[in-house]
């Protein structure tokens, strides 16, 4: 009797553990709001400006709020001077957002985020962009 007590509270051990263990230490991905900017009318550029007190990121996506915009390129810039330039070219929704723009070269520090758009006015609302970085 005290052998069967025994086997079952370590089978029952043995079973939490193992469902525990594959996520001991591993934790979802964090996003973080690096800044926002008001866009003005018709074809613009704006710049979002981050600091390395932000982090090293693996990763950007750029919701829009209030009204909509054509997104064509954002231009990311990193602390070691280098820039990648993303293609984007999409309309996007007020209350949406791009597609998760991965970094080349893993964790990297980003000085600031240019991103090229144009908007219709249609909402007679200036488009509010929010750039989110991945850590």
């Amino acid at each position: 009797m005290k052998f069967q007590l025994l086997a079952s509270v370590v089978t029952i051990a043995v079973l939490a553990m193992s469902f525990s263990l594959p996520n001991a230490g591993i934790q979802p991905p964090r996003w973080e709001k690096l800044g926002e900017r008001k866009v003005n009318y018709g074809v613009d550029r704006d710049e979002i400006v981050v600091t390395a007190a932000e982090g090293r990121f693996t990763a950007i996506k750029l919701m829009v709020k209030r009204s909509p915009i054509n997104l064509h390129k954002v231009a990311i810039h990193f602390a070691n001077g280098s820039v990648d330039e993303v293609e984007v070219r999409n309309d996007i929704p007020a209350g949406g957002e791009t597609r998760v723009i991965d970094i080349d070269g893993g964790r990297r520090v980003i000085r600031k985020v240019v991103f090229w758009y144009d908007t219709k006015n249609r909402a007679n609302d200036r488009a509010v962009v929010e750039l989110w970085g991945r850590h």
